[in-house]
Order: structure tokens, then C-alpha cells, then sequence
């Protein structure tokens, strides 16, 4: 039974009862270490495994042999950026960014400065959407790596992945992408967006957590990448340790069930996402809908209640379910870089809650919710 309105479906997904049940097997039923094929366990988990990777693959469009498991985005994230600048050239010491990059990407790029590179935060726009002139200006010949995320976690915009892959490419830089809120949400196909690395977590398309991929064009063999790991060289040499099978498992069925899903499943969460921002939209002045001008995800909504504590918002909504800000940022007392970055002032960044709707969200939630944010928005006007 559910303990409430869930709302915060960008943050983490329940698991789809159908993956649960995938994966169960592979507990205790076949349970070998896919790395050691002498045996029939062993060999059945090896199968597994590979039928996953099949099925991440088949979902953004690329060969099995360019995927490899990771404990989830901010892993991808840290060996693209890491495992690719490790081995720069003293000639290309540049890596650019944006500011509304997931702290998975920002951080690494932040410390990349301390090592001698140097990094380029490229700013956005009001609706939180890199400018590829200014994409153009900041991607040179000394640039050997361009990351920029496919969605905001916080606002869903969708940013200019395929323009700004060919400017990179333009000056033989790699480019990759933190497609985590993007993957599942949206159609992604990896050779449309023309991208060399791709960052996916397990978690936020309704599979188990704690498990992740990287996408490699061409595989290691045609980017360069040191791993962060050194051990028993599992998923070939990139990424030692032995393998997390029923996750993969589980990551390889949601893959699968979204595929067949995801159509369907856009026009419903549209629908839903537009009768709550119209509905709050006319019950509730000074109320602002962040990036609603631009292309983003179709769950995803960021409010902003003017003069009302986003905080204060919440304690009054106990049977709903919102976030505030990334829920990846642990401990967090600053404002989201996000909304700054988009031009929103401090007090208005602290007003603002994240709204993000998902599989198991239905209209008779929409409703209810609407309702009870309304009820304590006047409590708190």
C-alpha cells in the first residue's frame, strides 16, 4: 500500500515489479561468478550477463560490445572524465562543462583544475539550455573532452547534445554525455547524438540501484580509457571486481521493459505533468514554472512558490512526496547551482520544489496532490 503521493520520480524510481522477479533467481538459484566459465553456474550467470548487456544496448541504440557495468552514473561519469584526461596530451589540457552538470560531473571537472587542466563552465540560458555559440567559442583544438548531461535532474532540460558533439568532434575532442534523467524518459540513440561516452544508472528507469553502464564508442579499443579500478580486469580490463549479477540482471529487464513502454508511457506522464502545472498555474498567483519556455522532460516540473519556504512547503505536505533541489546532493544547505545558474536569485531558488512524475503516477494522484499543495500554499501565504 502506498504511504503517500510519490512526486519525486527523478530522484529514485521503485523497482518494477517485473524486474523484482527477474532478478530473484540469480540470489540463489544461479548463482556462479560469471568470470569463471568451467562450470554450469558460472556459465549461466556469463548468459545473463550478456543478455543484459544486450538489452541496455538495444535501448540507446548500440553493440552490446560498447557497454560496460558500473555501480551506476557517477562511476560512468568519473572514468569517462578521469579514464580519458588521465591519458591527455600536454596539448589538449581542456575540458568543458556547463553549470547545471550533475555534482557527478562538476566535481570531477573541479578537480581536474587542481591536476593541472583546465576546465570550462559554460553558462545557460533562463531556461537552463546551453548556448552552442557559446559552446562554439569555449571548444577548441586544445580541448580533449567535451561533457555536457543529455536532461537536468532538477529542471528536465533537454540540452543541444547532437550540435554540440559535432563542434567537439569539429576540433577531435571526445564527447560525453550524463544521460541519467534522460535515459527512459526520452527516445536516446547514441550514433543520432553522435556522442563517444554515456553515462546510464539502473536506478532511475524503474531497475534495481546500484548498478550503472558506461557507453563507449567502439569500445576501449577506440577510446583510450584508464580504469579506476585494477584488479581481475572484469568487463575487459575497464572495470575489475566480480560483476553484481542479479542487479545487471534486473538493469538488463528494465531496459527491456521501457523499450517496449516508452511511447505509450510519454503521451500518459505529458498529460499528467500539463493538467498539474495548469491546474496550480490558475489557483495559485505569483507561482513560476522553471524552464516550461524550452525543450525538457515530460515528467518533469520545477516550481517556484514566490515568497514561500520550499522547506516550510514540504513539513505542510506530509502525504506528498516532492523534492527540492538534486537528491543526490547529500547533507545540502546551498541553494541549487541549477536555478542559480539559470538566473533565479537565492530567495527564489529556496522556494522552489521539484515535481517529477513516473510510471506508477495516476491522474487520481495529480488531483489529490494538487489539492493539498494549494490548501498549504494558503496556509502559508
Amino acid at each position: 500500500m502506498k504511504d503517500g503521493i510519490y512526486l519525486d520520480y527523478n530522484a529514485t524510481t521503485p523497482v518494477d515489479p517485473r524486474v523484482v522477479e527477474k532478478m530473484l533467481p540469480y540470489f540463489n538459484e544461479i548463482y556462479g561468478n560469471p568470470a569463471n566459465s568451467l562450470h554450469r553456474q558460472g556459465r549461466a550467470a556469463g548468459k545473463a550477463v550478456d543478455e543484459a548487456r544486450e538489452e541496455v544496448a538495444t535501448l540507446i541504440g548500440a553493440n552490446p560490445k560498447e557497454i560496460f557495468f558500473t555501480s551506476g552514473a557517477t562511476e560512468s561519469d568519473n572514468l569517462a572524465i578521469f579514464g580519458v584526461t588521465h591519458l591527455a596530451q600536454a596539448s589538449r589540457r581542456r575540458v568543458v562543462t556547463c553549470k547545471v552538470e550533475h555534482k557527478a560531473v562538476l566535481l570531477p571537472c573541479k578537480k581536474l583544475e587542481d591536476l593541472g587542466f583546465e576546465a570550462i563552465f559554460l553558462p545557460v540560458d533562463a531556461q537552463g539550455r546551453v548556448r552552442v555559440e557559446d559552446a562554439e567559442t569555449a571548444i577548441d583544438d586544445r580541448t580533449l573532452l567535451v561533457s555536457i548531461q543529455g536532461a537536468n535532474n532538477e529542471v528536465g532540460t533537454l540540452q543541444p547534445i547532437r550540435e554540440i558533439s559535432e563542434i567537439a568532434h569539429a576540433h577531435n575532442a571526445w564527447m560525453h554525455c550524463d544521460a541519467a534523467q534522460a535515459v527512459g524518459k526520452i527516445p536516446v540513440d547514441v550514433n543520432h547524438w553522435n556522442v563517444d561516452l554515456l553515462s546510464i544508472s539502473g536506478h532511475k528507469l524503474y531497475g534495481p540501484k546500484g548498478v550503472g553502464a558506461l557507453y563507449i564508442k567502439g569500445g576501449t579499443r577506440a577510446i583510450p580509457i584508464e580504469p579506476l579500478f585494477l584488479g581481475g580486469g572484469q568487463e575487459n580490463g575497464l572495470r575489475s571486481g566480480t560483476l553484481n549479477v542479479p542487479a545487471i540482471v534486473g538493469f538488463g529487464e528494465a531496459c527491456r521493459i521501457t523499450k517496449e513502454m516508452l511511447l505509450d508511457e510519454s503521451k500518459r506522464i505529458t498529460s499528467l505533468r500539463d493538467q498539474l502545472e495548469e491546474f496550480l498555474l490558475a489557483n495559485i498567483s505569483n507561482l513560476n514554472v522553471n524552464g516550461r519556455d524550452g525543450s525538457r522532460l515530460l515528467n518533469t516540473s520545477s516550481l517556484t512558490f514566490k515568497g514561500i519556504d520550499a522547506d516550510a512547503l514540504l513539513l505542510n505536505l506530509p502525504d506528498v512526496m516532492l523534492g527540492t533541489g538534486s537528491a543526490c546532493t547529500s547533507g545540502a544547505i546551498e541553494p541549487s547551482h541549477v536555478l542559480q545558474a539559470m538566473g533565479l536569485s537565492r530567495e527564489d531558488a529556496y522556494s522552489t520544489v521539484r515535481v517529477s512524475l513516473g510510471r506508477f503516477t495516476m491522474e487520481s494522484d495529480i488531483q489529490k496532490a494538487c489539492a493539498l499543495i494549494i490548501e498549504a500554499w494558503k496556509l502559508l501565504s
